[in-house]
Formats: structure tokens, C-alpha cells, sequence
């Protein structure tokens, strides 16, 4: 055996036993959850089921986008056809389909050339009516709005927790339509579900002088007395066009009751937003303007004077209510509806008992893994329990280094990995067995027991390690927990048990304290 190969070897377990120590000792000096055992490290992130909080998944309306999306462009139309000279008397949305009906049939081919040359995500359907142009939306434009809501809307609601001040929250896709948010340490589900799910479009309309006026649209109205905090319902006329949304505010934030109002939320507009804003109040000083956030209308203040900068919106909302208001519109509307499609919250004490379990699961098993090891292998035992030990370090400290969150099926993919690198080690002894009842030296039944259990070893590490890998990639939050512990327990396991128990061996060899093999 080359002393200079060995040597390298026992540096290079050393220097990942180092490496282990220092990435788990922060964890370990660094304060425990509750239920979690004193004399082991905590995990640097603790799953929904071992602390308890909110999991919500919802649902993005993806179709509703590409309806939204449909009506801008058919309003562009509206407008450029008018710049065009070309009279159209109905304009509407419909299937993935915008249908214009032109007010002077000859005008049809100028019609299809202003979609063609200004709406390129629109292919004119040949087979439409007399007086009537059809523009369906490409297959591939359809896709890319898909994905942008789904972006979008996973974007914002990420902001929205991070503001919210949640520790360690996860928020990602899941499937086409789904977002998954978990928010540990979170119990009150409404509010979170209130905050994050809010679709939070602001509307600027004007409410017409005559309530009867032709065209004017019923909206709700809401109304909280800023004295006894008693909220009231009724409705208000509104004129149809929005003059502007929210996306033209720049910061908000909330303000607090006074003597006069209950709280509000101050608003400033980026430099687009200001100028539409000084626009819109200059020309309509004396009139009313509604402000509507979800299809609700907040307040219709009278403008008083022309207004640019900054404006406030008044409700006589609690303090609370202003807060949320002011975080979803600084974080900005969601590009399409959502759907909360699954709830369910962990209590804390249910996450103190999880931890307690898990622990206990993983603590007995190892330990009749240890004792089996030391009763049926003696000498040979003890240095696969020296690996055992190694492979549980190694995996703490990659969970640690990753940031990976520990949950009860990443306990139990622990455990499992427990097993098969005890599986690896049985089938080296048994090897090593076999040599030494055959004659062999201790040297040459160690090299022979290596060489000829490695193939079986590392065929049914590979299985399960790419069954790790699928489990993640198409596996929800539970099952993504116990394939990352799996897959990083398999990767220890195979260097504890193949390079680590045999540079044990080859050192005691080189030194020749070993002239037999306690198997």
C-alpha cells in the first residue's frame, strides 16, 4: 500500500470531519426549538410539521389572464382604428378570439392591416363573416402569458411573506397552475390567505354627476364609521373607464387614525402615475373619484384641487387593515385571480410531538443498528459503527451547508440511510468472510472484500439515489423533504462506508496491528 495515498486518504476524511464540525457548531450552540433534544444540533430550518404554521396552496387563473390580456388588446383596437378612420360599432372577447364588427363592410381589408401590422400576437381568422373580422390569439403568445401570470404571480406573493415577516417561508410552483406557500410559525391562516391571496387591482374611476347617467356602473360601496368601527355596505354609481391602476404607484404606506378619519394609506405615483394623476384631478376638480380595490369601492373623495405626487386613500380602515393595504400595493397586483385549492395549518404543540417522535425513531434505530453491527461483527462491527457515526455527522453537516429544510419524512429518510449504509458495510464483512475462510491473509481478504462487494454496493445506492432524484423533482413539499435526506444520506453512506471503514483499515495494516480480521 503507497504510505503517500494513505495519508492523503486519512487527510481528506479528516478534513471533512472539520469541515462537519465547523458547519454544525453554530447550529449546535445556536438556540433550539421547542421539543428539540438538548444534546443534538438544531437544524438551521425546521419544516411546517416539526414547528408548526400554515400551508396553502392556490391556484392560479391563468384563463383569466389571457382574458384580461384579450381585452387590452381589443381596446388597442378600438383606438387605433379610430386613429384609422375605420368605424367599427361592436368590438367583444370571446374564446381566445377578438371579434370586430365594422361599421362600413368596405373597410375590412384596412381593418386586417392594422392587426397585421400592430397586434403580431394576433393571427386573422380567414373565415370570417361579411363586415366582420376575427383575430385569434397565437398558440405561442397563450403559453408565454401562462407562464408570465404564473412568474408574476409567484414573484408577488413572494414579496408579500417576505414583507410579511415570516422566517424561513417557502413559496414555489408546483404544477402548471399551483403555487405552494408554507409559513412556518404562522397560526392565524385567514389573514395570511386575506394578505397573500389578495388580487389588489386599483382602479381610478370617476363617479358620473347624474347617478342616472347612461353607461354609469353599480358598484359596492364600503364604508367603516371611524368612531363606533361599524362597517357598512351599499352601492355607488361609477363611470365604466378606468383612468388609472395601481401599477403607477410607487410606495404606500399606512398612516394612523385621526381625529377626524380612521387610517389611511398614502400613496406616491412614479413619474407616469403622476402626470396621468395631475391630469385627471386638474380637469376634474369639484367631481368625485372612486377608488376601487378588488372591484370594491373604497372611498369617492371630491377633488379639491389638482393633484400629482402623492394622494391618500381613505376607508376609516383599523390600523391593521391599512398595514396590509399598504404592503400589497407597494408589492403590486397579481396578474390574474387566485384560488386558495388547499389549507391546512400545523398547531405548535403537534410540531413539539412530531420533533419528540422523530428523534425517538431515529435514536432507536440507530441504536439496534449499532448493537447488531457489534454483536455479529465484533472488531469489524466497531469500525462500521465508527462509519455510521460518520455518515449521520456528514449528513447534518450538508443539510446545514445546503439550507435544506428538515421535516419528519427527511427523520425518516435519515433513518432508512441509516440502514443501507449498514447494508454496504454487511456486504463488505460478509465479502471479507468469505476470503478469510478460503486462507487468505488479512491484507489480501480486505483488498479481495472491497473489490468484490463495490459493484453490488454502488448498483443499489445508484437506484435508490436516481429514485431520490425523481421523488424531488415531480414529489410535493413531504416527499421533497424525504428525497433530499435520501439522497444526501445515500451520498455519506457511500463514502463511509467504502472509503472511510477502509482507510481504517489500511492504516491498521500499515502500522501491523492487524494480522487478522475480527469478523
Amino acid at each position: 500500500m503507497n504510505s503517500q495515498n494513505l495519508w492523503m486518504r486519512i487527510g481528506l476524511v479528516a478534513a471533512m470531519i472539520v469541515a462537519a464540525v465547523v458547519m454544525l457548531v453554530p447550529t449546535y450552540f445556536g438556540a433550539k426549538p421547542d421539543g428539540w433534544p438538548g444534546f443534538l444540533p438544531a437544524p438551521i430550518r425546521l419544516g411546517l410539521d416539526l414547528q408548526g404554521g400554515t400551508h396553502l396552496v392556490y391556484t392560479v387563473d391563468v384563463d383569466k389572464a389571457i382574458e384580461n390580456h384579450l381585452e387590452r388588446a381589443a381596446d388597442e383596437l378600438k383606438t387605433d382604428a379610430k386613429n384609422e378612420q375605420i368605424g367599427l360599432s361592436s368590438v367583444s372577447v370571446q374564446n381566445e378570439i377578438i371579434t370586430a364588427q365594422l361599421s362600413d363592410p368596405a373597410k375590412k381589408d384596412a381593418l386586417e392591416k392594422v392587426i397585421s401590422d400592430h397586434f403580431p400576437n394576433l393571427s386573422i381568422e380567414t373565415d370570417s363573416s361579411e363586415g366582420v373580422v376575427r383575430a385569434r390569439m397565437t398558440k405561442v403568445t397563450i403559453r408565454d402569458i401562462r407562464e408570465s401570470a404564473l412568474d408574476q404571480s409567484l414573484e408577488i406573493m413572494r414579496n408579500r411573506v417576505d414583507q410579511f415577516g415570516v422566517a424561513e417561508p417557502i413559496v414555489q410552483r408546483e404544477g402548471d397552475r399551483d403555487i405552494l406557500v408554507q409559513l412556518p410559525g404562522i397560526q392565524d391562516p385567514e389573514r395570511a390567505k386575506a394578505l397573500i391571496g389578495k388580487t389588489a387591482l386599483l382602479e381610478f374611476k370617476l363617479v358620473p354627476k347624474d347617478a342616472s347617467a347612461a353607461g354609469a356602473v353599480t358598484m359596492p360601496l364600503h364604508d367603516r364609521d371611524a368612531v363606533t368601527g361599524r362597517v357598512t355596505r351599499s352601492e355607488i354609481k361609477v363611470e365604466p373607464r378606468t383612468l388609472m391602476t395601481g401599477d403607477a404607484i410607487s410606495n404606500a404606506r399606512p398612516r394612523p387614525p385621526t381625529a377626524t378619519q380612521g387610517a389611511h394609506v398614502e400613496f406616491e405615483l412614479n413619474p407616469r402615475g403622476a402626470k396621468i394623476f395631475e391630469e385627471l384631478t386638474g380637469n376634474n376638480v369639484g367631481r368625485q373619484l372612486a377608488i376601487i380595490l378588488d372591484g370594491v369601492v373604497q372611498s369617492a373623495p371630491r377633488i379639491n384641487d389638482r393633484i400629482s405626487e402623492r394622494g391618500i386613500i381613505t376607508g376609516n380602515f383599523e390600523l391593521k387593515e391599512a398595514r396590509d393595504l399598504a404592503l400589497v400595493l407597494r408589492t403590486g397586483a397579481l396578474p390574474a385571480p387566485v384560488h386558495p385549492a388547499e389549507e391546512r395549518t400545523v398547531g405548535p404543540s403537534l410540531g413539539k410531538d412530531s420533533i419528540r417522535q422523530g428523534v425517538l425513531s431515529f435514536v432507536v434505530g440507530g441504536s439496534l443498528v449499532v448493537v447488531f453491527m457489534l454483536v455479529y461483527y465484533k472488531g469489524a462491527g466497531v469500525i462500521a459503527d465508527s462509519a455510521l457515526v460518520l455518515n449521520v455527522l456528514f449528513s447534518l453537516a450538508a443539510l446545514a451547508a445546503l439550507g435544506a429544510t428538515l421535516t419528519l419524512p427527511g427523520i425518516a429518510g435519515i433513518v432508512l440511510t441509516l440502514g443501507m449504509a449498514v447494508d454496504a458495510n454487511v456486504l463488505i464483512n460478509e465479502r471479507i468472510r468469505e476470503e478469510l475462510r478460503l486462507g487468505k491473509t488479512a491484507r489480501a481478504a480486505i483488498d479481495a472484500g472491497y473489490k468484490r462487494a463495490l459493484p453490488a454496493i454502488l448498483d443499489s445506492n445508484t437506484t435508490t439515489f436516481l429514485s431520490g432524484i425523481i421523488l424531488f423533482q415531480f414529489g410535493s413539499g413531504p416527499v421533497k423533504g424525504f428525497a433530499v435526506t435520501l439522497c444526501i444520506g445515500i451520498a455519506t453512506s457511500l463514502f463511509t462506508a467504502v472509503v472511510g471503514t477502509r482507510v481504517v483499515y489500511d492504516y491498521l495494516l500499515s502500522q501491523r496491528r492487524l494480522q487478522t480480521v475480527s469478523v
